[in-house]
């Protein structure tokens, strides 16, 4: 266990809170995290978008009919 942080980081106004100071303690000793969490980005978020696809997608939908309260 890590002891006598001071609990500051310039450009963060002053303050580091425990929690953000654990998670850059652990990112740097588990430096495979990161590159699980990038690997994770890609997959999900980075990836080629058809856009011709997503026009004919749009053009085909039928448009949601609005909620009458009254």
């Amino acid at each position: 266990m890590r002891t006598g942080h001071s609990h500051y980081r310039p450009g963060h106004d002053g303050y580091v809170s425990p929690f953000t100071e654990f998670m850059d303690h652990f990112l740097e000793d588990h430096p495979e995290v990161v590159e699980d969490q990038r690997r994770g980005w890609y997959r999900f978020w980075d990836h080629k978008a058809d856009f011709d696809e997503m026009l004919k997608e749009r053009q085909d939908s039928v448009p949601i009919k609005g909620y009458d309260y009254f």
